[in-house]
């Protein structure tokens, strides 16, 4: 009874309430105009009769309902739902990390009804549970209407993240961005969007994606800007990777690939070197395949391509100056400006040195200076020399060493055919080893020369066109043999050395590199078939000067003549006609002529016959000795090419 009392107390006095709700609005209707209170009558009433049903409402436990905070002590915090009594809320519900209340006289907050307590007329809030209520309802609105919502990754855990959403996610590694993550540790304390993937409320289990929304995203971007590039279109875009063979660019969701050959007219050996990760740069669209979704860009193209204009600049036999960017075992490349390029090969790099790789004269990174030999634009070929920007030292080599001109030099190679001698500029001179000496037999130049040596040399002969410089030691000296004759002549006797024993004769020096040949046939009266055997080398004899021809270098020595029997026509026959009387008659007249015109002939006839059989075997020889010197020429031919 107590109870009724109590509770028809309660309804006495909301109903003075409400009557005096009812007064103040009849009092405030009195002050409108007739016309008003006619037009807002039925309102009014509606809404106070609606104000006064509310009073008497009771929420269902477990129901969600909005309430207002209307005082705040030390262990509660009593807030106005509406009902005849204020709900009680712990007062831990109210406090943060720090142990602040937050709550606020007036304040309004959402609350969940957990129970009723008749008895002590108090009903029990819970301002957490009525969060969790509605932020599952949150969950199952994101994930029923393919919507979002938001949340703070707050740690790490086994394969992913864990995510505040209100109520603890997971967010799995591959799901929070769209590539692997380097560094997991710097999203943790992030804010982001999340989709969910899926939940299940009885077990507090949920899902979540960034990776969801970041695609959604891409996939839009995406499509506007390929929508909005076409072929030729100059764009902006930051660089997303770096390779050897290019630069990938972010586009706006559309990855472009700036290739290496596209970067730049000149030569880029990196694209590192000239990018980095997120820098922004502007591009030109080369080729844009929709479909593929592959679009080909190109930095070059935004300048004007020098090759239009080199041919105006770099005409031929122009002189320009370049830095070395590139060797080869051909050349050295030469950069004239950023995009055009130039040859010199190994052979345009000296007039006088045989050059067999660039290196040898030049290095990347030097400053050269050339001149223009050919020019093909179409081909972006320029062929550049670099020994035609100096004079050619063959040009005025032979107005300064005229033929005759005895110079001086080092020796700087010897060879097996003979001494070359530095003269200047680079150029060699060549003493061929027949050129050595007048007299002396010379197997090998080195058995009279080392290499260092300084000599002089009597200038032969200089071929341009071929870049021969013909020298000669011996020549420094007259010929010997343009005076032999007179030192030796014919009919007089020398004795000599044997030097060569041949089938055909012996070969006696009469002085140093003068030699004579005594022919078989002149060695005795006697007739024999070789001398080998009769003659030893270094045996000194005496023999007849017979004949010397100058021009040919040949001395025919007789010994069978130095005793007048063996000659030829001697004997009885010689006898008879020194010891003849005076003919007694004609015909002792004509058979004494005849007789001595016998024995001239037969002297002619034996001195032709061994003058020819000299005259063969010296042939031989001398085309022997032909043989060598043409074999000489050549490797001098070979080796002047290699110097």
């Amino acid at each position: 009874m107590e109870a009724f009392a109590k509770n028809n107390e309660t309804e006495l006095n909301q109903n003075s309430s409400l009557d005096g709700v009812i007064a103040n609005h009849n009092q405030e209707a009195e002050s409108e105009t007739p016309d008003d209170l006619q037009s807002q009558g039925d309102d009014s009433m509606e809404s106070l009769m609606d104000m006064y049903e509310e009073s008497f409402k009771r929420f269902a436990e477990g129901e969600v309902v909005t309430g207002r905070v209307i005082s705040v002590d030390k262990d509660y915090v009593l807030v106005d739902i509406g009902y005849k009594s204020e709900g009680q809320i712990p007062i831990q519900e109210f406090k943060d990390e720090r142990g602040n209340v937050t709550a606020k006289v007036r304040d309004l907050v959402e609350v969940m009804v957990e129970f009723w307590d008749e008895e002590e007329e108090v009903v029990i809030l819970s301002k957490e549970k009525a969060a969790k209520v509605k932020i599952w309802d949150e969950i199952k609105r994101a994930h029923d209407e393919n919507g979002t919502i938001e949340g703070v990754i707050t740690s790490r855990v086994k394969g992913g993240f864990s995510v505040d959403i209100g109520v603890p996610a997971f967010l799995p590694g591959s799901q929070a961005d769209l590539r692997p993550i380097r560094n997991m540790d710097e999203m943790v304390g992030e804010t982001f969007t999340f989709k969910i993937l899926k939940y299940n409320r009885k077990r507090s289990n949920i899902v979540l994606s960034r990776r969801a929304i970041l695609e959604e995203e891409r996939d839009a971007v995406r499509s506007a800007t390929l929508e909005a590039i076409h072929e030729g279109k100059v764009v902006d875009g930051i660089v997303k990777n770096i390779t050897e063979y290019g630069v990938f660019v972010d586009l706006g969701g559309v990855d472009g690939l700036l290739h290496i050959t596209d970067i730049s007219w000149g030569r880029v050996k990196h694209p590192g070197e000239l990018f980095s990760v997120g820098d922004q740069i502007t591009v030109k669209v080369l080729n844009l395949d929709t479909e593929k979704e592959r679009v080909s860009l190109g930095m070059k193209q935004l300048t004007e391509d020098p090759w239009s204009a080199a041919i105006e600049k770099y005409p031929v036999k122009f002189r320009v100056k370049g830095k070395v960017v590139s060797l080869t075992d051909y050349g050295a490349f030469v950069e004239l400006e950023e995009g055009v390029e130039g040859l010199i090969h190994v052979s345009e790099m000296s007039w006088t040195r045989k050059i067999r790789h660039p290196s040898k004269m030049v290095s990347v990174g030097d400053e050269v200076e050339a001149m223009v030999l050919d020019i093909d634009p179409e081909n972006r070929r320029i062929s550049l020399g670099m020994k035609q920007a100096i004079p050619n030292p063959w040009d005025v080599i032979s107005e300064k060493y005229p033929e005759g001109t005895i110079i001086e030099g080092r020796i700087k190679n010897i060879t097996d055919f003979g001494l070359f001698i530095g003269i200047d500029d680079g150029i060699d001179g060549l003493v061929h080893i027949s050129d050595i000496s007048w007299t002396k037999r010379i197997k090998h130049p080195g058995e009279a020369y080392k290499k260092g040596d300084v000599v002089q040399a009597k200038v032969l002969e200089i071929e341009k066109n071929s870049e021969r410089f013909s020298l000669g030691i011996k020549q420094l000296e007259p010929d010997p043999w343009e005076t032999v004759a007179e030192r030796y002549e014919v009919g007089t006797e020398i004795t000599g050395t044997v030097t060569n024993v041949t089938d055909f004769g012996i070969f006696v020096e009469l002085e140093e590199g003068i030699e004579g040949l005594v022919h078989v046939s002149e060695i005795s009266k006697e007739k024999i078939k070789t001398p080998e055997g009769k003659f030893e080398i270094s045996d000194v004899i005496t023999a007849k000067v017979m004949n010397i021809n100058s021009d040919e270098r040949r001395i025919g020595l007789s010994i069978k003549r130095l005793d007048g029997d063996a000659e030829p026509g001697g004997g009885i026959l010689s006898d008879y006609i020194d010891n003849i009387k005076a003919p007694t008659s004609a015909f002792g007249e004509m058979l004494k002529e005849n007789l001595q015109e016998k024995l001239k002939e037969e002297e002619a006839e034996a001195q032709a016959e061994a003058e020819v059989e000299v005259e063969a075997e010296v042939e031989a020889e001398v085309e022997a000795q032909a043989e060598v010197e043409a074999q000489a020429e050549v490797e001098v031919g070979a080796e002047a090419e290699v110097k």
